[in-house]
């Protein structure tokens, strides 16, 4: 029996495919082929960054706590270590917002947790 390629079922997967491809370079957004592959691997790249911009964002707010635990005279690890200590609930995305937006409350943050350090 042979194979059919004309049907409604495998041109309506064709499409698909090249409708997700759309905007890939040469051959990645025109032959079903390659196309397909491209879109696996952009799916899995998709599926890995999703986790990986956790990580990135986590580094960045520790980057951030850091430098303006510096300028409060103190480290980073010592802050955090004093700021458990102390029993504040602070996560670090908004220890980092607070960091960047008001430093003065951050540096009465900071004294709490020499405080308890």
């Amino acid at each position: 029996m042979p194979r059919a390629t004309s049907g409604t079922i495998h041109s309506k997967r064709r499409k698909k495919v090249l409708k997700d491809t759309k905007g890939f370079i040469g051959a990645r957004s025109r032959l079903f082929r390659t196309a397909k592959d491209a879109r696996r691997r952009a799916l899995q790249n998709s599926y890995i960054h999703r986790r990986m911009k956790k990580r990135d964002f986590r580094a960045l707010w520790i980057i951030r706590i850091n430098a303006a635990a510096k300028l409060c005279g103190t480290s980073y690890s010592r802050l955090i270590s004093g700021l458990k200590k102390a029993g504040v609930e602070l996560n670090r995305k908004m220890l980092a917002e607070i960091a960047v937006t008001d430093l003065n409350a951050f540096q009465k943050i900071a004294d709490k947790s020499k405080a308890n350090s």
